[in-house]
C-alpha cells in the first residue's frame, strides 16, 4: 500500500487566470470570433446588392462585356459571366459592349461548365408584365403592325404578338387593310387570356375616346343657325347623315336642295365635305337636324317680280299626283296645275292622262302668293271656254252627233265636245 502511494502522481491544480472584463473567452477557447447579428445582416445585404442569385427565375440586368461571332458575354455579378446566342439580338443589330440588357438564367452550367443566359425569355417575361400593367392601368401602348391574318392583323407589342381584330382598327369600315402594314400605331389593350397567352388590342377604342371628348366639346358649343363643316357619313332614301367631327347630324332629303330630288345620291356622295347649318336639336342634343339648302337664297326671292296672274309661263313637269301636276317654271320654283284645270271637260280624270314627268308644258298663272311661296297654274285656260260661244256653235233645233257619257233614270248625258254635255 505504501509503495502504491509513493508512485501515484499528484493531481495538477487548475490555474485560473484573471483577465480584463472585456476578454472574449469563447473566442480564446474555440478559435473563432463571434459576429453580432446586425453585422451578419449587413453582410447579407451587401451580398444581395452586389451578387446575383443564379438559382432564381427573376429577370436580371446585365452588361455586355464582349461580343464574339456567335455569342454575347454578359456580366451579371455572378461567380462567372454568362453567354447568350446573338440570334436573340436579331431585333437589335446595333448591340455593343457596355449595353445594359435584361436576361434570365437559362442553364446553371452547360456541358462546358458555362452559365447560359436568355435574353428572349427575359423580354417575354418583362413584356407580359408591361402588357398586364398597361391593361390594368388602361394606358396607351405603341405596336408595330406585322402582317394580316384571318379576321384582322398581327401587332408586335413589347415583343409579344397581339391580335388586332378588323372591327377594332377604326370607327369606319376598313376597305384596305394593307394601308396599315409595317406601321407603328397606338393601341389600347382590351383583353388578355392568361391561359392561352393571348392579347387583343384595339385602335378603335382610342379613336372613340377622342371622339367622345370632341363630341362633348362640340355639343357644348352647338347653336341653332350655326354653320359647320361636315363629311357625308351615310346616305339613305330619306336623308344624309353627316359627321361634324364626332357628332352626327341628319339632313332630311327636303333640306338638301330647293329643287325637288328623288334620292340624295343625285347631289351628294359618301365622304364628301360640305357646309351645313344647324336647324334644330333636342334637349340633350343627341338628335341634330341639319340643312344645306338654307345656306343659299330661296329661289322665290329671285323670281321675276313682274310675274302676275294671267301671265303665261313655260316649265317642266316635275311631279305627278292624282290631284294634279307640279310644274317647275324656274329653278326651285314650282306651281300646281290641279287636274280640274287641265281640261274644260267636266269628266275628271287623272293627271297622268294629260301630262308625264319631264314634259315641257305651257300654263297660265291663276294665282301667285309670294309670301306663302305658292302658285296655281292652269292649262285649259290656254284655250277658250267652249261655253263662251255655245249659242253660235249649237243653235236651237240644230242637229249634232255626240258621245253617250252616262245613263240615268231620267235621261241620257251626251257629250257634244270636250267640256260640253247635254
Amino acid at each position: 500500500m505504501e509503495s502504491k502511494d509513493k508512485t501515484q502522481k499528484p493531481k495538477s491544480k487548475k490555474v485560473v487566470v484573471e483577465g480584463p472584463d472585456d476578454f472574449d473567452w469563447s473566442k480564446f477557447e474555440e478559435g473563432i470570433e463571434v459576429i453580432e447579428d446586425n453585422k451578419i445582416k449587413e453582410f447579407e445585404k451587401l451580398i444581395d446588392e452586389n451578387f446575383v442569385d443564379t438559382y432564381n427565375e427573376n429577370v436580371i440586368q446585365g452588361v455586355v462585356i464582349n461580343i464574339t461571332d456567335r455569342e454575347a458575354i454578359i456580366d451579371i455579378n455572378a461567380k462567372s459571366e454568362g453567354v447568350i446566342s446573338l440570334n436573340e439580338f436579331r431585333y437589335n443589330p446595333g448591340l455593343k459592349v457596355g449595353d445594359m440588357v435584361e436576361v434570365i438564367v437559362d442553364i446553371q452550367e452547360d456541358k462546358t461548365g458555362q452559365l447560359v443566359l436568355s435574353h428572349r425569355k427575359a423580354r417575354t417575361i418583362k413584356a407580359w408584365e408591361r402588357v398586364i400593367d398597361a391593361h390594368e392601368d388602361e394606358t396607351v401602348v405603341t405596336g408595330f403592325v406585322k402582317c394580316r391574318t384571318k379576321g384582322g392583323m398581327i401587332v408586335d407589342v413589347f415583343g409579344l404578338e397581339a391580335f388586332l381584330p378588323g372591327s377594332q382598327i377604326d370607327v369606319k369600315p376598313i376597305r384596305d387593310y394593307d394601308q396599315y402594314l409595317n406601321k407603328n400605331m397606338e393601341f389600347r389593350i382590351v383583353k388578355i387570356n392568361h391561359e392561352f397567352k393571348n392579347v387583343v388590342v384595339s385602335h378603335k377604342a382610342l379613336i372613340e375616346a377622342d371622339l367622345e371628348e370632341q363630341k362633348k366639346e362640340i355639343i357644348s358649343q352647338l347653336e341653332k343657325g350655326q354653320v359647320l363643316e361636315g363629311i357625308v357619313k351615310n346616305i339613305t332614301t330619306y336623308g344624309v347623315f353627316v359627321d361634324l367631327g364626332g357628332v352626327d347630324g341628319l339632313i332630311h332629303i327636303t333640306d338638301l336642295s330647293w329643287n325637288r330630288i328623288n334620292h340624295p345620291t343625285e347631289i351628294l356622295e359618301l365622304d364628301q365635305k360640305l357646309n351645313v347649318v344647324i336647324l334644330d336639336f333636342d334637349d340633350d342634343k343627341s338628335r341634330i337636324q341639319l340643312g344645306v339648302k338654307q345656306l343659299s337664297e330661296h329661289p322665290w326671292e329671285n323670281l321675276d317680280s313682274n310675274l302676275k296672274e294671267g301671265d303665261k309661263v313655260n316649265g317642266k313637269v316635275s311631279v305627278l299626283a292624282d290631284y294634279g301636276a307640279f310644274i317647275e317654271i324656274a329653278e326651285g320654283v314650282e306651281g300646281l296645275v290641279h287636274v280640274s284645270e287641265m281640261s274644260w271637260s267636266t269628266h275628271l280624270r287623272s293627271a297622268q292622262d294629260f301630262v308625264n314627268v319631264g314634259d315641257e308644258v305651257e300654263a297660265v298663272i291663276l294665282s301667285i302668293d309670294r309670301e306663302e311661296r305658292k302658285m296655281s297654274l292652269g292649262i285649259k285656260q290656254l284655250t277658250s271656254d267652249p261655253w263662251t260661244d255655245i249659242t253660235k256653235k249649237y243653235p236651237t233645233k240644230s242637229k249634232h252627233k255626240g258621245k253617250i257619257r252616262n245613263f240615268t233614270n231620267f235621261g241620257v248625258f251626251v257629250e257634244l265636245e270636250e267640256g260640253i254635255d247635254g
